[in-house]
C-alpha cells in the first residue's frame, strides 16, 4: 500500500497549544475504496467541518494537525495494538470493519488482513503520531508547557454506543489523568455556564488514545478531548451540511475553551 496523500496537514502556530483533528479526513485511496461498500464511501462517521467550526485557531496562535485519511482506512485515535479503549463496551477498531450503525465497510471477504493493517499503520498512523509527538516536544522546549486539544464530533444519537441523546459537549480528560485538575475544573465551569447546551465530563467519552497517551501533566503536557454533538453545528443526515446559523452559537464557546487552555498555560509557567 502507498498512501496517495501525506498522512496529515500541519500548520505551526506561535502559542503552546496544539489542536489535533484525527477524524476529519475523507481520503480513501482508490485501491482500498475498490474493496469497500457504498456505506463506507458515504463516510458517515467523519468528524465533519471541524476546520470550519474552529475558525479561531490562527488568531489564537494554535498549531493545527489534521488527518487526511478517513478513519475507515485507519483510525489514528486508536492504540497501534488495537486494544479496546473501553473494556467491556462496544467500540470500533484500528482498522474498523463496520460503521457506527454496524453497516459493513468492506465487501464480503475483502476485509484488510494483518499485512494491510501493518502497512496502513506504518504509512498513515505512525507519521501522524510522529508529528504530534514532535510538536508537543517543541512546545515544551520553547514554552515550558504544551497544551493539546483533541477535537472530535459525533452524531447526537448513536444507539450502538449510548442510549438516548448524547450531551452536546463531552469533555474527556482520561478520568482526570491527562490534564491538571484545576484546568479541568475551569473548562467544566465554562460548560456549566452554557444555558443552551448540555455537557458531561468523563462520561461516555473519556478521551481516546491521543488524549490518554500524550496527556502527561507531571511532564507539563496537558491533554483534553472534546467530543462535540454534531447537532450543535451541522445537519446530521447525508450530505452532512454545515449550518452556519446554528454553528455561530457554538463557536464562541470553543474559543473560550481554547482561551482558557492558553491562559492556564501562561499561569502554569
Amino acid at each position: 500500500m502507498t498512501a496517495s496523500l501525506p498522512a496529515y496537514t500541519f500548520r505551526q502556530g506561535s502559542a503552546p497549544l496544539l489542536v489535533s483533528m484525527p477524524h476529519v479526513g475523507t481520503l480513501i485511496p482508490p485501491h482500498i475504496a475498490a474493496d469497500m461498500t457504498d456505506a463506507a464511501l458515504r463516510l458517515a462517521d467523519t468528524d465533519w467541518h471541524l476546520e470550519i467550526l474552529y475558525d479561531c485557531l490562527e488568531e489564537l496562535g494554535a498549531s493545527v494537525l489534521v488527518a487526511t485519511h478517513s478513519r475507515y482506512v485507519i483510525d489514528v485515535n486508536r492504540p497501534p495494538d488495537n486494544a479496546n479503549l473501553y473494556p467491556g463496551q462496544d467500540t470500533t477498531g484500528l482498522c474498523p470493519v463496520d460503521t457506527f450503525a454496524r453497516e459493513p465497510l468492506y465487501q464480503a471477504g475483502k476485509e484488510p488482513n494483518e499485512q494491510k493493517i501493518a502497512a496502513r499503520r506504518e504509512q498513515i498512523w505512525q507519521p501522524y503520531h510522529n508529528k504530534l509527538a514532535e510538536e508537543l516536544q517543541r512546545m515544551r522546549e520553547q514554552h515550558g508547557v504544551a497544551m493539546l486539544w483533541d477535537a472530535h464530533s459525533i452524531a447526537s444519537e448513536v444507539p450502538r454506543f449510548f442510549s438516548g441523546r448524547l450531551p452536546d459537549f463531552n469533555i474527556g480528560t482520561a478520568a482526570g489523568t491527562s490534564c491538571a485538575e484545576d484546568l479541568s475544573h475551569q473548562l467544566t465551569i465554562i460548560a456549566q455556564s452554557m444555558a443552551l447546551f448540555s455537557h458531561a465530563l468523563n462520561g461516555r467519552f473519556k478521551g481516546g488514545h491521543i488524549t490518554r497517551h500524550y496527556g502527561d501533566p507531571a511532564n507539563h503536557v496537558h491533554a483534553v478531548q472534546l467530543e462535540l454533538s454534531q447537532i450543535t453545528y451541522m445537519e446530521e443526515t447525508y450530505p452532512f451540511r454545515f449550518d452556519p446559523q446554528v454553528a455561530q452559537q457554538v463557536q464562541p464557546i470553543l474559543r473560550r475553551f481554547l482561551q482558557t487552555m492558553l491562559h492556564w498555560a501562561e499561569t502554569a509557567r
